[in-house]
């Protein structure tokens, strides 16, 4: 069975207009045209697309995702070139995962912080509050807010 650009887009739930831009960057090498030069993708394609989709979310370039499509074309020789760049990626992804857990871990700490002090009616509930005022999570923020504001005293 084939599918339209438009049909292979709502599978996807992407626009029509993705996998235009991915086939004009040469990413689509396996998807098939009519006489008429209409895309037809097959549902073997799917496959390649949510590949594609995949490696796009993790940040990867579009350079590099025509790389490693061109690789996949190559046949078996290419597998341990395709490993090391998943690999690669994947390690990249690893790294945005610690550092959106640390950002996720500060909007925690500031809102207990706004929570605090709203129901105080006043931030300045946080000017002389104690280690042991400050939720244990929270100690390491506490500790580099406090060592920041030593060194701008100096």
């Amino acid at each position: 069975m084939y599918y339209t650009i438009g049909e292979m887009a709502r599978k996807l739930n992407v626009a029509p207009s993705t996998l235009r831009y991915y086939d004009k960057e040469g990413l689509l090498p396996f998807v098939e045209r009519s006489d008429g030069g209409i895309r037809m993708f097959k549902d073997a394609d799917f496959e390649w697309l949510s590949l594609i989709g995949c490696l796009k979310e993790t940040g990867m370039p579009i350079k590099e995702i025509k790389y490693f499509m061109d690789l996949c074309t190559q046949g078996d020789s290419t597998i341990g070139a395709r490993l090391a760049l998943i690999e690669r990626q994947r390690e990249n992804v690893l790294e945005k995962i610690t550092q959106m857990k640390e950002t996720l871990h500060m909007l925690d700490y500031k809102k207990w912080y706004y929570e605090t002090a709203r129901e105080a009616g006043t931030c300045e509930v946080h000017q002389n509050r104690s280690k042991e005022d400050v939720p244990r999570e929270f100690w390491d923020i506490m500790e580099r807010e406090k060592n920041g504001n030593e060194r701008d005293k100096n």
